[in-house]
């Protein structure tokens, strides 16, 4: 499910999450850490994969085409556990 959202959103999101939930996440979906990191706008593709992050330059840090909302949601759920 392909989801459209701004890159600060996106950063907010990752900024309200408790310590420790980026290695939640990859070891919930069994993924290397730098992966999930990747997908909230981290760049190291030595350890991490790209995830289907698409960014287009504009207003609010531009806007993200997502083409998996798997880890926004487990990252939403966790920022509202927190």
């Amino acid at each position: 499910m392909m989801k459209t959202i701004t890159f600060n959103e996106l950063r907010r999101i990752k900024d309200s999450l408790p310590d420790g939930s980026m290695q939640k996440i990859a070891d919930k979906l069994n993924l290397d850490v730098e992966t999930v990191r990747n997908y909230f706008g981290g760049t190291n593709y030595e350890k991490g994969q790209t995830v289907g992050m698409h960014l287009e330059q504009g207003p609010d840090g531009g806007i993200v085409s997502l083409d998996d909302t798997t880890i926004l949601n487990l990252a939403r759920e966790l920022a509202s556990n927190r």
